[in-house]
C-alpha cells in the first residue's frame, strides 16, 4: 500500500523536474525561432520572392539547410518533447492555483491540445532532421483522408469551423491580454513588461487572423471537395497575399507573427512551468 503512492507520483515528479522545466523553456523559445522564420518566409512571399513554404515545415527546412542545422533541429526536438511532457502534466495535475473549477478545467483542456500540437511539431522536427527537408503536404493529405470518409465533407467543415473559432479565441485572448495570466512577471522590470504585453497582443491577434483564414480554407475545401484548398498555414498566408492590397496585408500579418516569435522568447522566461 505504501509503495503504490510514490510509484503513482513518479510521472508527475519527472515531468515537473528541473531538467524538464528548463527543457520546456527551450521549447517555448524554439517556437519563437520558428515563428520568426515563418514571418521572414511570409515577407518573401509578399514581396514576390520564391522562398520556402511560410509554415513550420518551411521554417524547419530552412534551419536544416544551414551549417549545423541538423544539430540545432535535434536541440529543438528535445525542447519540444520537454514541452509535451510539461503540457501533458499540466493537463492532468496543473493550475491548482486557480480556484474556479470550470476555468481550471478549460486551462487543462487547452494544455492537452498544446501537448498534441507540440508532439506533432516534435515529430515534424525529427523527420526534417533525418531527411533534411519536409514536404509540408500533411494538411492537404489529412483533409483528403477526412473527405474520403462517409460524411467526410461535414466532418471537414466542422473541423474548419472549429479552427475559425480557435483563431477568434486567439484574437480575443490577444486583445484582452489573457496570455499574461499564465506568466509570472514578478521579477520583470517595467520595460520587459511592456514589451511582453505589446508583442503578445500583436502576436496573438496576427496569428489568430492567420489561423482564422486557415479555418475558412478548410471549410472551403469541404464545400468544394478539394483538399488542396487547405494546405496549412502557407496556404492561409498566400491567400491573404492574393487579396486587394494583399502585399501590405501579408506583410502586416508577417510582422505580427514576428512579434509572436519575440513574445515566445519572453514567455520562455516568464511562463509558469
Amino acid at each position: 500500500m505504501h509503495d503504490a503512492a510514490p510509484a503513482d507520483r513518479s510521472p508527475r515528479q519527472i515531468a515537473r523536474s528541473e531538467p524538464i522545466k528548463k527543457g520546456a523553456r527551450v521549447g517555448i523559445a524554439a517556437n519563437g525561432v520558428l515563428h520568426l522564420l515563418i514571418a521572414w518566409l511570409a515577407i518573401q512571399v509578399a514581396l514576390g520572392g520564391g522562398g520556402g513554404k511560410a509554415n513550420q515545415s518551411g521554417a524547419l527546412t530552412a534551419i536544416a539547410a544551414e551549417p549545423f542545422g541538423k544539430v540545432l533541429l535535434w536541440v529543438l526536438f528535445l525542447g519540444f518533447v520537454c514541452v509535451v511532457l510539461w503540457r501533458a502534466t499540466s493537463a492532468v495535475w496543473g493550475f491548482t492555483y486557480i480556484t474556479d473549477e470550470k476555468k481550471r478545467l478549460m486551462k487543462r483542456l487547452v494544455n492537452a491540445g498544446q501537448a498534441v500540437i507540440y508532439a506533432a511539431l516534435a515529430a515534424l522536427t525529427a523527420t526534417t532532421a533525418v531527411r533534411g527537408a519536409s514536404s509540408g503536404t500533411g494538411g492537404s493529405k489529412a483533409t483528403a483522408g477526412l473527405l474520403g470518409l462517409p460524411g467526410g465533407q461535414v466532418l471537414v467543415a466542422v473541423v474548419g469551423i472549429g479552427v475559425v473559432i480557435g483563431g477568434g479565441v486567439m484574437i480575443y485572448n490577444g486583445w484582452k491580454k489573457k496570455f499574461m495570466e499564465d506568466q509570472d512577471l514578478t521579477g520583470a522590470d517595467q520595460h520587459a513588461r511592456r514589451v511582453d504585453e505589446r508583442t503578445g497582443q500583436i502576436g496573438y491577434i496576427a496569428k489568430g487572423i492567420a489561423i482564422g483564414v486557415l479555418g475558412i480554407l478548410i471549410v472551403t475545401a469541404a464545400v468544394r471537395f478539394d483538399p488542396q484548398q487547405a494546405n496549412g498555414l502557407d496556404s492561409a498566408l498566400r491567400t491573404l497575399g492574393q487579396q486587394p492590397f494583399g502585399m501590405f496585408l501579408l506583410i502586416a500579418v508577417a510582422i505580427g507573427i514576428a512579434a509572436y516569435g519575440i513574445f515566445c522568447f519572453l514567455d520562455a522566461k516568464y511562463h509558469r512551468v
